[in-house]
């Protein structure tokens, strides 16, 4: 493993990449960027209203995604490993799914008026998981406002992940099926992935 990394986790709602990135930095004392959904005062009333409220929700992350990968992009990466749990491209994912045509228009004007460009990660651990893994692991940690996730939204979520995934050729990628490994709860499982990690 080189002297600075940038690794970053992604994944469909619920595939666990929070808690792996949270592992991840632990285990190689590095900084860890997590995603800030809690932040965004939108996205409780996407759930229950997800035409009504998607294009703000999608804004709202947009922006704060770009603001805390910039902060990333401009420290010195020189300086030690950073442990994300998103990419930007997975607010392209979300807004091909959430917004209707008029808005993602709207939307990518925007963007590209950002004139930003995302840094490259050494690394993409992809985790992967059945809509049925999905939901029981969203139920199971008890946020009230995704409970009104549906299977049908996931499995949107879940397609649009896989076909980013099998064309991704931007960093090295590693692909992890998070049904039959458990790298967040399994010792094991997170020995044998960081092992990989650090060959990779």
């Amino acid at each position: 493993m080189g002297q600075s990394r940038y690794i970053a986790i992604e994944g469909p709602i619920g595939v666990g990449k929070s808690s792996l990135a949270r592992r991840l930095a632990e285990a190689m004392d590095g900084e860890l960027v997590l995603e800030e959904a809690g932040a965004n005062p939108f996205l409780e009333r996407f759930y229950s209203d997800p035409r009504g409220a998607a294009l703000p929700t999608q804004l709202f992350f947009m922006f704060q995604r770009v603001r805390q990968l910039e902060q990333l992009a401009q420290a010195d990466m020189f300086s030690e490993t950073r442990i994300s749990d998103f990419l930007m491209a997975k607010d392209h994912l979300f807004a091909q799914v959430n917004l209707d045509r008029d808005e993602l228009k709207l939307y990518e004007q925007i963007f590209d008026k950002l004139d930003f460009e995302a840094p490259a990660p050494d690394l993409v651990v992809y985790l992967q998981a059945p809509v049925d893994t999905l939901l029981f692991r969203i139920a199971r940690r008890g946020i009230g406002y995704e409970q009104r996730i549906s299977r049908r939204y996931l499995e949107q979520l879940a397609d649009v992940y896989a076909q980013y995934f099998h064309q991704y050729n931007e960093s090295p990628l590693l692909i992890v099926n998070a049904s039959t490994i458990d790298p967040v709860s399994n010792d094991e499982h997170f020995n044998m992935l960081l092992e990989e990690i650090n060959n990779t």
